[in-house]
């Protein structure tokens, strides 16, 4: 049987980020007996979770997203559900409905979205009427249904996976969506080493059983922790700053984002690049975090909020090489 993670209660706010950064750790070489490689979208998608943030992984079939959210939710001792979205899903799918018992009496059966970590897998295959469901829950962390308000439980996440190259039958996300996913994660191909030690595992007979590490409570207590890490000044104009200038038309906008962007990253943006500068710090085992804290963590926060215009996607100028240049 795996060992119940518990809560440590530490000697101070320096001890406890001692301990995130000892927890980060434990976490990731536990996942690491599953998912071969990819260890920046690991980072990202732990940092979003002890940033109590959602995040988007993006990637061709076969790179694991599926796996890796799985993998997270068996080292967290959390509830897990994954939702399969396909165009004929409806909102009651998500959030449940209403159903009358023996009694002939109406009551709430809840949906799967009452769950720790929601797995959307392929997000962008149902109608917006659907992916509208997950706005409220996103943001609010509960539901609404026939004017009754249901809270989900706490901590709360949305992990959701998106092919981008298979277009064919999807709804692309509305841009009031992606706000709300504070990380856009990149999936890449693995290395050579990398594949053949996944081929490896993967064509084996080999069983992990994986720990439970850290408990629901021990990721509020680190999230409140996050919230409480000093930024300095610098730090915070340097993360606001960024996201001002990708915004087409401020005085302080570089004459590359009035030429290629139409849209650029709203106030969430800057809350985000704070939030993840702080935990970046943490995870590292540092008490603060500096101005390279927030370059870490500022392509996933603005890759999806920075709208390219027609000249940016006629001359192939991507989001990556913009925000390298805002950078």
């Amino acid at each position: 049987m795996d060992q119940q993670p518990t809560t440590v209660a530490y000697k101070n706010d320096a001890a406890a980020v001692d301990g995130l950064a000892e927890a980060y750790r434990n976490l990731t070489a536990e996942i690491g007996q599953v998912i071969v490689g990819q260890n920046e979208v690991i980072e990202y998608v732990l940092t979003s979770i002890f940033c109590d943030g959602h995040s988007l992984l993006v990637g061709v079939p076969g790179l694991a997203k599926t796996l890796l959210v799985k993998t997270i939710a068996d080292v967290l001792d959390l509830s897990f559900k994954r939702i399969q979205f396909t165009p004929d899903l409806m909102p009651s799918d998500i959030i449940g409905s209403e159903v009358m018992n023996e009694s002939r009496q109406f009551y709430f059966n809840r949906g799967p979205i009452f769950a720790n970590i929601i797995l959307a897998d392929e997000i962008n295959r149902t109608p917006p009427k659907t992916q509208a469901a997950l706005l409220e829950a996103m943001q609010e962390r509960s539901v609404t249904f026939a004017g009754e308000l249901h809270r989900l439980p706490l901590p709360f996440f949305v992990l959701a996976t998106q092919n981008p190259i298979e277009q064919e039958g999807t709804y692309p996300l509305p841009e009031a969506q992606l706000d709300r996913f504070m990380f856009n994660i990149k999936l890449d191909y693995l290395t050579n080493d990398e594949e053949l030690s996944m081929v490896k595992n993967t064509t084996a007979l080999r069983q992990t059983e994986l720990k439970k590490i850290i408990s629901a409570s021990d990721i509020k207590f680190f999230q409140q922790l996050i919230r409480k890490i000093p930024v300095p000044d610098n730090v915070m104009n340097y993360a606001v700053a960024l996201a001002r200038k990708s915004r087409p038309g401020q005085s302080e906008t570089p004459s590359m984002i009035n030429d290629y962007v139409s849209w650029g990253a709203g106030p969430r943006a800057s809350q985000f690049l704070v939030l993840g500068a702080k935990c970046h710090a943490a995870i590292q085992g540092k008490y603060s975090p500096d101005i390279e804290d927030v370059k870490a963590v500022a392509t996933p926060v603005l890759r999806h909020r920075i709208i390219r215009n027609y000249k940016a996607e006629a001359e192939e100028v991507s989001i990556e090489e913009i925000v390298s240049k805002l950078l």
